[in-house]
Order: C-alpha cells, then sequence, then structure tokens
C-alpha cells in the first residue's frame, strides 16, 4: 500500500506500484603513492609495475559494472604534492590514468612521504560515501593512523600494500651499499653478518605488527602485493577474504 502510485492510479483506473530500483553505482577511488620507494624492484618489477596491473585490473572491473573511477595521487614531484584525477568512466580515462602512473617520474631529491596529509587532502575531498583503494607500501612513520582511520568512518577502504620480497628478508650479498630513495641517506652494510640480518628481521617483524594493528583499528581490509608474486593469486586470496569478512557481518 505505501508504494501505490495514487496519481497514476486516478488516471489508469487500475492500481499502479511504484517500483524502487537500488542506485548501485558508486564511485571508486584510487588513492596511489607515487613516492621516491615505488620504482624499487629486485624481483620480476617494480613496486610501481604492480600498482600499475592492480590499478588497471580493479578499475576495468569496477568501469564494467558502471562506476566511476578516479585518483588522487601522492607525487613528491609536484609543487602542491599531490596529482588529482576526476571521476570518470571509459576506455580513454583508465588509459589517461595509466599514463600519469607510468610517466610520473619519482623524485630525485630528499623527500619525506607525507601519508598523513595525504590521507587528510583525500577525507576533505571525497564528499560522497566511496569505494577507496588506497596503494602504497606504507613506508615511513607511522603518523597517519589517525587520518586513515577518519577515512575509513565514512568510505569502504582497501588497503592494497605492495612490498618487494627483499625489504622482507635481506639476502646475503655481502658488503653492499644501500641507498635509501627518498631520503637519498647511503649505508654500507654486511648483509654477511648473521646477526645484523636478525636484527633485520626482528625490526622487519615489528613493523609488519605495527602495520596490521594499524589496518584493523581503522577497520580497513589489507591486500598484500608483492613484486614477486602473480597479481592474480594475490586478488583471488583477497576476494576469498572479502567474501568471509561480509558473510560474518
Amino acid at each position: 500500500m505505501r508504494h501505490i502510485d495514487w496519481n497514476v492510479t486516478a488516471r489508469m483506473q487500475t492500481p499502479f506500484v511504484r517500483d524502487h530500483q537500488e542506485d548501485r553505482e558508486i564511485s571508486a577511488w584510487f588513492l596511489l603513492d607515487l613516492s621516491g620507494s615505488m620504482d624499487f624492484g629486485t624481483a620480476e618489477q617494480t613496486k610501481r609495475k604492480v600498482m600499475m596491473v592492480f590499478v588497471a585490473v580493479m578499475a576495468k572491473l569496477l568501469m564494467r559494472r558502471g562506476n566511476r573511477i578516479g585518483a588522487l595521487i601522492l607525487s613528491p614531484t609536484d609543487a602542491a604534492g599531490f596529482k588529482y584525477i576526476p571521476g570518470r568512466m571509459g576506455r580513454r580515462h583508465l588509459l589517461h590514468l595509466l599514463h600519469v602512473l607510468e610517466t610520473t617520474p619519482a623524485s630525485q631529491q630528499p623527500h619525506q612521504t607525507r601519508l598523513s596529509e595525504w590521507f587528510a587532502r583525500a577525507n576533505s575531498m571525497l564528499k560522497r560515501r566511496s569505494c577507496v583503494f588506497v596503494v602504497s607500501d606504507f613506508m615511513g612513520a607511522f603518523d597517519w593512523a589517525p587520518q586513515l582511520s577518519a577515512l575509513g568512518r565514512r568510505h569502504d577502504i582497501i588497503a592494497a600494500r605492495l612490498y618487494d620480497p627483499a625489504e622482507m628478508k635481506l639476502p646475503n650479498a655481502g658488503l653492499t651499499l644501500l641507498q635509501d630513495s627518498e631520503t637519498s641517506e647511503q649505508l654500507l652494510l654486511d648483509t654477511a653478518d648473521a646477526k645484523f640480518r636478525t636484527r633485520y628481521a626482528r625490526l622487519v617483524e615489528e613493523r609488519e605488527q605495527q602495520l596490521a594493528t594499524t589496518f584493523a583499528q581503522a577497520g580497513v581490509d589489507a591486500l598484500e602485493l608483492s613484486t614477486g608474486e602473480d597479481i592474480a593469486s594475490a586478488l583471488l586470496r583477497f576476494s576469498e577474504l572479502r567474501k568471509r569478512r561480509i558473510w560474518r557481518a
């Protein structure tokens, strides 16, 4: 009775009921980290390459369902520190986004990745509830947790965390000169020292636990993307995790 269209019913002399269809169109946003560490990779590809493949696959799936995609790119080479690509649809729009990801140069000057400012900027820009993919290696200080939590209260957040196997387990390569891709600091390390590799592994484990706790507290689903893994396997694994979460909810 609540859905009877009385005006049409009066004209047609027979009951007409309004059929309400849910608007399933959503806006999907990619927050893409193009800081200096994205060009690192010891496996078959760099973290930037994995990012491009992930964006291409997810954007194509989303646009197939009629959803617009946009991006806010963290780019230290830009004066403002960010690149904004408005939400649109279509093959040309996706190709433009991928072209920006491929051609935006990594900063050659020392810099610090400003994830907290990036999340705050996104929170101020995205007014309508959206599906937000945060694609980053989340390097640097953990000062961004409050901003990510604020973003997660308004949007459905998925953190696609990029990493290279060498970042997780330091290889035994003897004396190695390493340079921080963001601060340009150089260190000569003896990776053949077993004690040093053990200390490194402990620090990595502590950071991994801190990262997982931060995502959990912010209510963010996390997808691990390795430069040494087929991205299809990672996406299938994440899809199963999302299904189980929805089922539990």
